[in-house]
């Protein structure tokens, strides 16, 4: 049995200003390199597509947006996607406990639902879920090829749910020579992973990939006993199986069909306050499919059409001994429910080249999505009821991207319908002015909607089917440096949002309403550069997330917070390491509020290549064992070891 020591002794957080003085010299650093240094950078420079939905250099996109790359994955070796994204400015993390547990992520003090996770262009969106879908926390990083992260809204773009940014995951795809690879990891909590995987391209044209991956952990006590006496104190674990595969033919030059898969079947256990003999534990499926076409039909017109599924399943069951509504005591409960949410997706994107300078897309997308829930439980009214609905959505979008002279350009506009939700036009409107070849002023408006789900607007105990879109309107200014890896870019950015969808008392009992507006104002400082051999990334934001109804703090987000990751490759060594600082915050539930303390986590990784097919790798989370909270009364993980080996044939 494992247990947090709530009385120990905390560690002294590193302060703020400590951490802005290493990134301030981080800064000056690269500046004075790049002044004495006369060395070229040979490095390629990273190309993104989620910005603009055109392939443009990092440098060259308006948005804000940063790349996790593929050797940055493998170097890591991270357990889960939310361990790799908490490094990136801009985004926080809520998690109830640890691997598998709900998991919560605001993007520059947005609201978790108004964050669009992506795979390989598909959006992942959940009609049960009220925040960041479930796949942030069971999806494998051995399969991702890398990701990008765009800051702030790109409604106009990609359309409800992308108000604070996107998150698009790139999955693994078949390039070069066949080859074939296994892996193993052992480390904290009786935590294995093992997983094997093969991709490849043929001289016909036909490019593969597919790997699997098992991942099995004991775990510990999601809730902390402290604070909630009726927490059942076993550990929480959890088991994951996951599968990506992608299959493609070249037709010719100029047309090419494929498929892709990615699934993943997790089983968990969980805690609640419902009693110490009560017994938590769900089970999570998704998969996501898609066929694609793409057709080259000048040479200045492309044109993909994408057909996709996305399924999403969770089991929720609680046995044993609980308190119920009225404060009695059931000796023999069960209680067992079921959430399945359906999406069926048509895209069709079309990307025109006007001008060597000049880009044109245009493209619709249009499909459904269900919601069905069923939930029994003896003895226990509220939790016996079921729901199943479903809703038609189609959207046509335009943008423009290019440049005369010194002056860049990138224009969106798009048309959202959801049906018995609402419909709206957004827009985004970003300029850059290139002062120099390395600096550019950048500046962006935007305007975005998020539309309700099915779950807020038919969940039978709450749900409101009168309910509007939340609205926004984002402003950004920026500066940016860039020249060969150094990547420096300082933002500041506004965001008010109106007709906020919250939980809340009504006339009538909970339920869902349009109950407020909330405001952020935020600088964003990041940075991406390379001191006498050492890669360094870091970022910093400072932002003041509020309720403007209340002029209180938006919940579980953080006015400060930023990280400094460190990495020195030296022959058939690498070795790297995390500093990540989060400023306190504030959290509450029904009946209190509650003051989450700031904290300061050091992580250290290493590899070595015994030769160019055997690598080791090993990973320190936590350093210094830091007891810290996310969200009121939840575990975080202790100081944890982990120990690997990858073999490539």
């Amino acid at each position: 049995m494992h247990s947090h020591v709530s009385i120990r002794r905390r560690h002294v957080a590193i302060k703020p200003l400590l951490l802005v003085s290493l990134l301030t010299g981080c800064f000056a650093g690269a500046a004075f390199a790049q002044e004495t240094g006369d060395i070229e950078e040979k490095t390629l420079e990273p190309v993104v597509v989620t910005a603009s939905r055109i392939e443009q250099l990092q440098k060259d996109a308006i948005p804000s947006t940063t790349v996790i790359t593929s050797e940055t994955i493998q170097n890591k070796k991270l357990a889960d996607l939310p361990s790799l994204l908490k490094s990136e400015a801009g985004i926080d993390f809520a998690r109830s406990g640890g691997a598998g547990t709900a998991t919560s992520v605001f993007m520059r003090g947005t609201n978790s639902s108004q964050l669009l996770v992506m795979i390989d262009g598909v959006p992942i969106q959940d009609g049960n879920a009220i925040g960041t879908v479930d796949l942030l926390s069971h999806i494998q990083p051995d399969q991702i090829d890398h990701i990008e992260v765009v800051r702030g809204n790109v409604s106009a773009i990609y359309g409800s749910g992308a108000m604070g940014g996107v998150i698009q995951i790139f999955t693994k795809q078949g390039t070069g020579k066949p080859t074939a690879n296994v892996f193993a990891e052992y480390g904290s909590d009786n935590t294995t992973k093992i997983g094997a995987g093969v991709s490849g391209k043929t001289e016909a044209g036909t490019s593969f990939a597919l790997s699997v991956t098992r991942f099995r952990t004991d775990g510990f006590s999601a809730m902390d006993s402290s604070k909630n006496a009726g927490v059942n104190p076993d550990d929480d674990y959890d088991r994951n199986v996951s599968v990506n595969a992608a299959l493609s033919q070249r037709l010719n030059r100029d047309h090419e069909i494929g498929a892709r898969l990615y699934m993943y079947d997790a089983k968990f256990d969980y805690d609640n306050i419902n009693g110490a003999a009560s017994d938590n534990y769900g089970k999570s499926k998704q998969w996501t499919g898609a066929v694609y076409s793409k057709n080259r039909f000048t040479q200045d017109w492309l044109s993909t059409v994408t057909v996709s599924y996305n399924s999403i399943e969770r089991h929720d069951n609680e046995w044993g001994g609980v308190i119920n509504n009225w404060g009695g005591f059931i000796e023999n409960y069960d209680h067992n429910a079921k959430f399945r949410s359906e999406t069926k997706l048509l895209q069709w994107n079309n990307t025109i080249a006007l001008s060597s300078d000049w880009t044109l897309t245009a493209g619709i997308d249009a499909g459904s999505e269900e919601a069905h829930v069923n939930s029994k439980a003896p003895y226990d009214y509220y939790s016996n009821y079921s729901m199943d609905v479903n809703r038609d959505k189609y959207s046509v979008y335009a943008g423009l991207l290019g440049k005369v002279g010194t002056h860049n350009l990138q224009a969106n506009v798009r048309y959202d319908h959801v049906e018995d939700a609402d419909s709206d036009i957004t827009g985004y409107l970003g300029y850059g002015y290139d002062l120099t070849s390395t600096w550019k002023l950048l500046a962006s408006i935007s305007t975005s909607f998020l539309a309700p789900t099915l779950y807020q607007q038919y969940y039978p105990n709450g749900g409101n089917a009168d309910l509007k879109s939340e609205r926004s309107t984002n402003y950004e200014a920026g500066i940016q440096y860039a020249k060969g890896k150094d990547l420096f870019r300082l933002s500041v950015f506004e965001w008010h949002t109106r007709d906020l969808i919250d939980y809340a008392t009504g006339g009538n009992g909970y339920g869902y309403y349009n109950v407020s507006r909330a405001k952020n104002t935020g600088v964003e400082f990041n940075a991406n550069t390379e001191i006498f051999g050492i890669d360094i990334r870091s970022n910093l934001t400072w932002q003041n997330p509020k309720n403007r109804e209340t002029d209180e703090q938006l919940v579980k987000r953080p006015k400060f917070f930023g990280s400094l990751n460190v990495s020195k490759t030296m022959g058939p060594w690498y070795f790297g390491g995390d500093v990540l600082f989060n400023g306190h915050r504030a959290d509450k539930d029904y009946a209190s509020e509650y003051r989450l303390g700031s904290y300061t986590l050091v992580n250290l990784n290493a590899r070595y290549n015994i030769n160019k097919n055997i690598s080791l790798y090993a990973r320190i989370e936590n350093l210094f064992d830091k007891e810290y909270e996310t969200a009121y009364g939840y575990n975080q993980p202790d100081r944890g070891a982990y120990v690997g080996v990858n073999v490539k044939m």
